[in-house]
C-alpha cells in the first residue's frame, strides 16, 4: 500500500524511526506499515554527533538506498532543509526518490540546521521556503509526498507558525508538520485549524518540547501520522553503554548474555539460513 493510501485511512500512522538496514528490519518484523527515517539518527550512529546539520544528503542518500533494499516499507526521509536553496532541495527530491523515498520532510529553518526540540534555531522567510517546496513538486517524478515542517513556534511563536503552515498549504504541501507544540492545546489548536485541509503529522522526542502523547490519542485529536524519530537511538546507545561497561568490568560477555542475542539467534533475525538457501539456488551445484 502507497503511503499517500496509508495516510488516508481513519487509523493514524505511526512510524517508528529507524536508521540502517537492520533498524529497518526489525521495525519491518514488527508489523509496522511505515518507515521514518532520522537525520538526527543517522547523526548520531553515523558520525556519533548532534543532530545540527552535520549529516550529509549523500549520507543520507546513500542510508536511504541500504533501507530500501532491506524492507518494502514506504520511507518517509528527513530532508532537513533541503540542504541549501530551492535548486539544492530540488536536487535532494531527485535523489532521495532515486534512492528509494516515499516521502521527504523539508523544513523552514537556515541552513545548516538544529534539533527542531534545541534553542537558538533561526528561520528563513515564509516565501523562500514556499519556494522550495514548488521546487520539490517540480522536481518529483513519482507520487513522492511533500512534508512541509515549520519551526516557528520556538522562534516566532504560535500564531506566526500557523500563518507559516498556512502558507506552505497554500503552496502545495502533501503533508503538514507544525514542529515541537509545547502543550496539549498547541496541539489541539493545529488540527482544529488544519484537520481535512491536509494531513497533519506529529513527532514525539523524548524528553524534547512536546509532551509524549499515545498514538491513539494524537489519532483522536486528529493527527493523521505519528513518528518517533530518534526513540530507537536513544534505547540502543542506553543498552550499548551497559554492554561496554559490563565488558569492561567483567572480561567477558557472559554477564550480559540474558540482554543479548547468540549467533544463531541475530541470524535468524536477519534471515542468514534465507540468503544462504538463496546463495545455493544459483551457485551452480544444484
Amino acid at each position: 500500500m502507497t503511503l499517500r493510501n496509508l495516510i488516508s485511512q481513519s487509523e493514524i500512522l505511526v512510524a517508528p524511526g529507524v536508521y540502517d538496514g537492520l533498524t529497518a528490519a526489525l521495525a519491518t518484523q514488527a508489523g509496522f506499515q511505515a518507515l521514518y527515517l532520522s537525520g538526527a539518527a543517522v547523526a548520531y550512529t553515523r558520525l556519533g554527533r548532534p543532530d545540527i546539520g552535520l549529516s550529509t544528503s549523500s549520507e543520507m542518500t546513500e542510508t536511504m538506498a541500504l533501507i530500501a533494499d532491506r524492507t518494502d516499507l514506504p520511507v518517509i526521509i528527513d530532508a532537513d532543509t533541503g540542504f541549501g536553496n530551492a535548486l539544492n532541495a530540488r536536487r535532494t527530491m531527485q535523489s532521495y526518490e532515486r534512492a528509494g523515498a516515499a516521502a521527504l520532510q523539508v523544513e523552514d529553518q537556515t541552513y545548516p540546521k538544529r534539533c527542531g526540540h534545541l534553542s537558538d534555531k533561526s528561520l528563513i522567510p515564509k516565501e523562500e521556503m514556499a519556494g522550495k517546496l514548488a521546487a520539490m513538486a517540480d522536481a518529483r517524478r513519482h507520487d513522492t509526498l511533500i512534508i512541509a515542517r515549520t519551526d516557528a513556534i520556538a522562534v516566532e511563536g504560535f500564531e506566526a507558525a500557523m500563518d507559516r503552515a498556512e502558507a506552505y498549504t497554500e503552496a502545495g504541501a502533501d503533508v503538514l508538520f507544525v514542529e515541537a507544540p509545547r502543550n496539549k492545546d498547541e496541539l489541539t489548536r493545529i488540527t482544529e485549524r488544519f484537520q481535512g485541509r491536509v494531513p497533519l503529522l506529529a513527532n514525539m522526542v523524548e524528553g524534547g518540547a512536546t509532551p509524549i502523547t499515545q498514538a491513539r490519542d494524537l489519532e483522536t485529536m486528529g493527527f493523521d501520522i505519528v513518528i518517533f524519530p530518534g526513540g530507537i537511538v536513544r534505547a540502543l546507545a542506553h543498552a550499548a553503554r551497559d554492554y561496554y561497561g559490563s565488558l569492561q568490568e567483567n572480561g567477558s560477555n557472559q554477564p550480559f548474555s540474558h540482554r543479548m542475542f547468540n549467533l544463531d539467534g541475530l541470524n535468524e533475525v536477519i534471515g542468514t539460513p534465507e540468503m544462504l538457501a538463496l546463495g545455493r539456488r544459483f551457485d551452480g551445484k544444484a
